[in-house]
């Protein structure tokens, strides 16, 4: 197994990937392989990585950075770590593909390299929120900010599929983010969705709201890009806001300070549960290979988990279990309209 990590990707490239490969190349015992600017990264590797685990360094002198325009940007700068990095996927060098690094420029290189999913329009990203009863597979949440409504059918057959694979919930409950529960509400979208997903044979519970996002009530939301991409930053913003204020308030006085002493470990858990440092990425789900995309802001830590993110898919090959449901989801959907037809 060989997982390839982008060098260039997050907002502090090399050094969190640096120390991530070597980290998760001690850990696994399989080979990481760096993708990037070799003579930056060479040197540091060599002060990090004194224990000679199999991590490799692959050049690539272009560098797709955070602000510049993905797709214009990707096309100017073909020898861009991501489309290195993607290469050795395709040609089976490597099984997986991690960066920190730009979305679009991901799921734009992704597509080009590695080609969609048999039977899917649009990949989407995914992300696993923390809700009251353990996770929620959120999809899209920023690599299609405008949709179509069979591009949210396709999100709802994808991570419908990944939440029976990942985490093992049979028959999972679909809901459709919405600004309220009732049939009739939201956008033109979510009301020319809402019918598709309600004939699609999926466990469709209708519309939700954030209450029941978080409540646990769905075990997969879908939504546009766009929305997801607002959900997700505001959601992580509002938790550190809440852990920020929460520090400062037990720290105000002594007797705060002697509860907070006693409340450590449920603090920590809170903190743990609410820390996007903990997941590391999010699949490209609809690529036809392994993609995952972390924050920019990653640090050595995330991009740690980020890696075992892909280390754990490739040993479940999950790629091929989603090709195989996918398609099954889709003979059945066209099978079902044709019956109703």
């Amino acid at each position: 197994m060989a997982i390839v990590l982008d060098a260039m990707g997050s907002d502090n490239y090399p050094d969190p990937e640096i120390q991530a490969a070597v980290n998760a190349a001690a850990q696994y015992h399989e080979e990481i392989i760096l993708v990037g600017n070799q003579e930056l990264i060479e040197a540091k590797l060599q002060q990090i990585n004194r224990d000679n685990q199999p991590v490799r360094i692959v050049h690539a002198p272009d560098v797709l950075e955070m602000g510049e325009k993905a797709v214009e940007s990707a096309r100017k700068k073909p020898l861009n770590s991501m489309a290195v990095g993607l290469d050795l996927v395709k040609s089976g060098e490597a099984q997986a593909f991690v960066t920190a690094g730009n979305t679009g420029g991901a799921m734009f290189i992704g597509l080009r390299k590695l080609g969609r999913m048999k039977g899917i329009l649009r990949p989407a990203l995914t992300a696993l929120f923390p809700v009251r009863t353990g996770h929620c597979v959120v999809l899209d949440i920023g690599a299609n900010a405008d949709c179509r409504p069979e591009f949210l059918l396709q999100f709802a057959i994808m991570g419908s599929v990944y939440a029976e694979k990942v985490l093992q919930r049979p028959n999972p409950r679909l809901g459709l983010l919405s600004n309220g529960e009732e049939a009739g509400k939201g956008s033109q979208l979510i009301k020319d969705t809402y019918p598709l997903l309600a004939a699609s044979g999926l466990n469709f519970i209708g519309n939700v709201e954030g209450k029941e996002l978080f409540g646990g009530e769905a075990d997969v939301v879908v939504t546009d890009g766009f929305t997801g991409n607002i959900l997700l930053k505001t959601s992580e913003s509002v938790a550190r806001l809440i852990t920020d204020r929460l520090r400062q308030e037990l720290m105000a006085s002594l007797a705060t300070k002697a509860g907070a002493l006693l409340a450590r470990p449920a603090f920590a858990s809170i903190r743990k549960m609410m820390d996007p440092g903990e997941v590391g990425a999010a699949p490209l789900l609809g690529i036809d290979g392994l993609v995952f995309v972390g924050h920019g802001r990653s640090d050595a830590f995330a991009l740690t988990n980020a890696l075992a993110v892909a280390h754990q898919a490739v040993q479940a090959d999950l790629l091929t279990a989603m090709r195989s449901a996918v398609q099954d989801r889709i003979a059945q959907f066209e099978q079902l309209g044709t019956q109703e037809s």
